[in-house]
């Protein structure tokens, strides 16, 4: 299935080894919030995923060795921006969101976005 044309949402966020294991807490609790999330019509999510891997210290050598930092990356696919737009306007029911602790450990972390990109080349 190709995303070509679909909205897509893409948060990196790179921490240091001592919150390596929150992150992973987050993540799963991230993980089991959003299934509630539309499959289906205007809002619907398409696809997700959460990958974890060392930075580099050189971005662009697979083979450089590793800053002993971590990066996460959420990637997010929707039918629409509005399913984007729903999602941030639901943010505030994630128990990690409304209880503090996410933006605890997103302010440890050095964050880059994509927000509402449009996916313009894909395969499938």
């Amino acid at each position: 299935m190709s995303h070509v044309g679909e909205s897509h949402l893409i948060i990196m966020f790179t921490v240091g080894a001592d919150d390596v294991a929150e992150g992973d807490r987050i993540f799963a609790n991230h993980g089991e919030w959003i299934q509630a999330h539309p499959r289906d019509g205007e809002f619907a999510l398409l696809d997700y995923s959460i990958s974890k891997a060392p930075e580099l210290s050189n971005a662009l050598d697979p083979s450089s060795e590793p800053t002993g930092k971590t990066t996460f990356v959420i990637d997010e696919y929707y039918a629409s921006q509005a399913g984007i737009a729903k999602h941030w306007g639901e943010t505030p029911s994630w128990p990690e969101w409304a209880s503090g602790a996410a933006q605890t450990w997103i302010a440890k972390a050095t964050v880059t976005t994509l927000h509402n990109g449009t996916v313009v080349q894909a395969l499938g």
